[in-house]
């Protein structure tokens, strides 16, 4: 029998190649995704096991491209560092910008600074806090270990990226499938007009319940939003931190 080899051009864009159909490729993919399947659960053993004995984590979000000269630099690393000195790990997308920013108050504190960067064609610099360094080839995979290991999200201000990672963890509390799980908006200039959205057309249309904007918090104020995320995230893990 043939042996199968992996194709040479799975080091390019793994998620591309993977979401696309075969029938729009010309691939055929009997012979291509079986390897995918190996590879994928290569990297589900390897994030398993890295970060099956962390401690409860709380995941941030934000954008690259928002550096140490941003006033939300220095919110999330500050929030970061006091949500570090309660005992919670700190988990990152691993890049620079406001994920730096994360890692960067944990590791200032001798706390778990975990980063979860993602292979991209143009490759984010990982930044140089990161206590746990993992790299992911595809999205869900990185994605299943920041809901995964996490007990909070918080977002900062960011991109496509970083509303997808918001929008996924409020729909898994609005559909149950995650205990509740408490979600942070970090800066209200940024984030207000989205809010407003929200509750003038989505609920005006009934496109969602006037109940489920209470799933996340907004704010500016870091000490109001770590004192959210540390009573809240207790009632999910039973997390043995004390708020005060």
């Amino acid at each position: 029998m043939e042996s199968l080899k992996p194709p040479a051009h799975f080091r390019d864009n793994e998620d591309k190649e993977l979401l696309q159909a075969s029938t729009a490729t010309g691939k055929d993919f009997t012979r291509e995704d079986p390897w995918r399947i190996l590879r994928i659960q290569g990297e589900l053993v390897e994030g398993f096991d890295a970060l099956s004995q962390l401690p409860p984590a709380i995941s941030f979000f934000g954008s690259a491209r928002l550096g140490p000269e941003s006033p939300y630099y220095e919110q999330g690393r500050e929030l970061a560092r006091i949500l570090a000195e309660k005992g919670l790990a700190i988990i990152s997308g691993g890049g620079p910008g406001l994920m730096a920013a994360a890692n960067q108050g944990a590791y200032e504190v001798k706390g778990i600074s975990v980063g979860c960067s993602i292979q991209l064609p143009q490759e984010p610099i990982p930044n140089p806090y990161q206590t746990i360094a993992l790299r992911f080839r595809y999205f869900f995979v990185r994605k299943l270990m920041f809901i995964k290991y996490s007990v909070g999200f918080v977002i900062l201000p960011g991109g496509f990226g970083t509303l997808d990672e918001m929008f996924e963890a409020l729909t898994l509390v609005q559909t149950d499938k995650i205990e509740h799980f408490p979600v942070v908006l970090l800066g209200r200039s940024f984030w207000q007009g989205l809010v407003d959205w929200l509750g003038q057309t989505m609920v005006r249309e009934q496109t969602i319940s006037e109940s489920d904007l209470s799933f996340f918090l907004l704010t500016d104020d870091i000490h109001v939003a770590a004192t959210y995320l540390l009573e809240n995230c207790r009632l999910k893990s039973k997390v043995n931190v004390d708020p005060s």
